[in-house]
């Protein structure tokens, strides 16, 4: 799995954490870019994976005795050992193998687990503790490839959840691109000018609520 800490220089963290600086000077939100190598350990999948190569030996086994007349050169307890073995490597891939374990985990389970992340790491950073609820929280999920973004309550009064996806997007095309910094520069000044727009004012007593550094969390 890919450390998150990895795909940054520490030029990149600084020029975020400037870049977080200077939005939060047009206003009063406070911005947490938050990345995390995966959301979950799903120890479901390596079950899921065992399990179909277990029933996928078994099927291709009866379909030969059912419906041929091949002579198969195998006893009941060399197919079950088989079975065995088969079960086992299936798991292992879905262990040790990022693709094939993302293969056996449906989407709504993924969703789920980084929406229960990203609420995690909301409170763990105490992204709710501005005083005027008016925190975010960037939270990318590297195993999963997805993307969350959430507002404590002084700001989800006013940003529409559109608004919201078009800075996902953001980060998602440059994951895609292998732009890390780039996307995540581009969505903190993006929040910083969506916040000025729809009125979330810097006050003349404003003061640096939450650190500005990028998080980093390998699970």
């Amino acid at each position: 799995m890919i450390k998150p800490e990895s795909l940054f220089t520490e030029e990149d963290k600084k020029r975020i954490a400037d870049a977080v600086k200077e939005a939060e000077t047009r206003t009063s939100g406070e911005i947490v870019p938050y990345i995390v190598g995966q959301s979950d350990s799903y120890p479901e999948a390596w079950l899921r994976g065992g399990s179909l190569f277990a029933f996928f030996v078994l099927f291709v086994f009866s379909v030969i005795n059912i419906g041929t007349d091949w002579w198969l050169p195998f006893s009941i307890a060399e197919v079950g050992a088989l079975t065995v073995v088969a079960f086992g490597i299936g798991a292992a891939l879905a262990v040790w193998v990022p693709v094939m374990r993302r293969a056996f985990i449906p989407d709504a389970t993924e969703q789920q687990r980084v929406d229960e992340r990203a609420a995690i790491a909301f409170l763990e950073e105490e992204v709710f503790s501005t005083r005027e609820r008016t925190g975010i929280l960037i939270f990318l999920s590297l195993f999963e490839r997805r993307v969350r973004i959430l507002g404590d309550t002084g700001i989800n009064e006013l940003v529409k959840k559109e608004e919201w996806d078009e800075i996902v997007q953001i980060i998602v095309q440059a994951m895609k691109n292998g732009v890390p910094a780039e996307g995540m520069l581009e969505a903190v000044w993006k929040c910083g000018h969506l916040l000025e727009r729809r009125g979330v004012e810097i006050r003349a007593d404003d003061a640096n609520e939450l650190d500005n550094s990028i998080r980093f969390s390998d699970k």
